[in-house]
């Protein structure tokens, strides 16, 4: 259900589920064109029923206090963009809370070393969507500076070295 804050999940639900139903074609492609040919007719009517179903399981998703301020579309594509409209996130605001959190993260042993490197990694991911990449070398190297002190000789040891860890190195070394 979308809720305000869950934009890029909620579509991403929808649009998974309309594709597993084969009800997606409205989202792909724009409405064919009449024409007499008998082929084109059965074409017409799989997208009108496309878009049919696809506005109606998209509304059901909705609540319907959000329903009333998103204009009834005609056709699902153009629903689902009125909607991304209206939900889209300051890509600026999203980038500067992103990238606040790896700097300021600190492991505090008390979660499972991996997970707490995948969460980095996976912030990471979320910075790289939006335009800012992280190498995996700065990866690694916030990961080792977010490390409480008893996690000094590790770090020692990972500058003495020639070579670079890659993140799954780290983790293996880690855990």
């Amino acid at each position: 259900m979308l809720n305000g804050t869950n934009f890029q999940v909620w579509k991403e639900v929808i649009e998974i589920v309309l594709d597993c139903m084969d009800l997606d074609l409205a989202l792909r492609m724009e409405r064919p064109t009449s024409t007499s040919k008998a082929s084109n007719e059965v074409k017409i009517e799989k997208w009108d029923r496309s878009n049919l179903m696809c506005i109606m399981i998209m509304k059901r998703s909705i609540p319907e206090a959000f329903r009333g301020s998103i204009s009834e579309g005609e056709n699902a594509k153009k629903f689902i963009d009125e909607i991304e409209q209206y939900f889209a996130k300051n890509e600026k605001a999203e980038t500067s809370n992103l990238l606040a959190k790896p700097i300021s993260m600190k492991y505090k042993g008390k979660s499972n070393i991996r997970e707490y490197i995948m969460e980095m990694s996976n912030l990471a991911s979320k910075l790289k969507a939006l335009k800012l990449e992280l190498g995996e070398d700065s990866l690694v190297h916030l990961v080792l500076i977010s490390l409480p002190a008893h996690f000094g000789q590790f770090k020692v040891s990972y500058n003495t070295q020639k070579d670079k860890w890659s993140l799954n190195e780290l983790i293996s070394h880690c855990v």
